[in-house]
């Protein structure tokens, strides 16, 4: 029987093999615990939101057919999107952050993107969709096919028995796949889709949808937080990791995921709609690229200016409605997240 209590100094964000994964208290890392409360406060589920005006806007044929490509080519990419960072979590970072306050709020992330795949389920069933259409479209349309290929490669090595992050190659191959799901996934990938999605729902058309999307992109905002703040947490850990050449290597990866973005928005919009042109996702792609290159430490690349300064204000909840007003069940705990 071992009557060792873990000190706090002990505590490590990954290599603590020797240290009690299961002593939660004293708590090291304050901010993944307060990272998990805010994801407990922001809790939701999709089948909360009436769907009948999309559905009646869906099958009135008001939509043009390229609204509803943007609509389809979304739905097909996040679809699928959710379900790979979901398997991240649960196959390949779980295991190698030691942790137990960053581990639970792995938990309760792994839960969300479970719920966020429930939400595309929910809108493709409610507009009576081709589910394998949807379902299907990254292996069927190359823009959302390359995007989910780039991820996929990231986690091959973690995935492989004998991977461990005691060496400094498994170590940055795991730090490269933080960087990959939390930057570039969840931080870059994401963000255009939120652009067009919710250019819907201010022009007042397909609202269920659009304020489903509100709510992963609330949830999303402290994904990229937490990630940000593990990746800066390793790095401060163990600075023999962010060599230059790691860097460098960092910001290769970074710019070949805006030029994988910067297709798929010309191939989600080969037209313009609702005031949105490609041309503006690949300013606004650089300019997001910028802002999470800067949070982990690096130079900004692009210098380019945001053509959707509204985004910013959805995010900021000071300048936006309370989302959870137009729910139908209220969550008291709801009240208590902050930013």
């Amino acid at each position: 029987m071992n009557n060792q209590r873990v000190k706090v100094g002990e505590k490590r964000l990954i290599n603590c093999n020797q240290v009690d994964v299961n002593q939660l208290m004293p708590l090291k890392y304050k901010w993944a615990w307060e990272h998990y409360l805010n994801g407990c406060a922001n809790h939701w589920m999709p089948t909360e939101v009436p769907m009948a005006k999309d559905i009646e806007l869906w099958k009135s044929n008001t939509l043009s057919e390229d609204e509803k490509r943007v609509i389809m080519r979304n739905l097909g990419f996040f679809s699928t999107a959710e379900s790979l960072v979901g398997n991240n979590i649960v196959l390949a970072i779980f295991k190698h952050v030691t942790n137990p306050e960053v581990r639970q709020y792995l938990l309760r992330q792994a839960f969300e993107e479970a719920i966020h795949t429930h939400t595309f389920l929910y809108i493709v069933e409610s507009l009576n969709l081709d589910q394998g259409e949807v379902f299907n479209m990254y292996n069927e349309i190359n823009s959302i096919h390359d995007k989910d290929e780039f991820e996929m490669t990231l986690t091959a090595d973690i995935l492989k028995p004998d991977f461990n992050t005691s060496t400094l190659e498994g170590a940055q191959k795991f730090l490269e796949n933080l960087i990959g799901y939390y930057i570039i996934m969840e931080g870059i990938f994401f963000y255009s889709g939120f652009v067009m999605i919710l250019s819907f729902h201010r022009q007042n058309k397909m609202t269920g949808i659009g304020e489903q999307f509100q709510y992963i992109l609330r949830d999303e905002t402290i994904h990229l937080n937490f990630g940000i703040d593990l990746i800066n947490g390793i790095k401060e850990e163990n600075p023999h990791l962010w060599s230059p050449e790691f860097q460098a290597h960092i910001i290769e990866k970074i710019k070949q995921a805006v030029e994988l973005e910067i297709q798929y928005a010309q191939d989600c919009l080969p037209r313009g709609i609702l005031g949105l042109t490609a041309p503006m996702f690949r300013e606004y792609v650089q300019y997001i690229a910028d802002r999470r290159l800067e949070r982990i430490g690096l130079k900004a690349l692009y210098r380019s200016k945001n053509p959707f300064p509204w985004m910013s204000e959805t995010i900021d909840l000071g300048k936006e409605k309370n989302f959870f007003e137009t729910r139908v069940t209220e969550y008291q705990s709801s009240a208590a997240l902050t930013w």
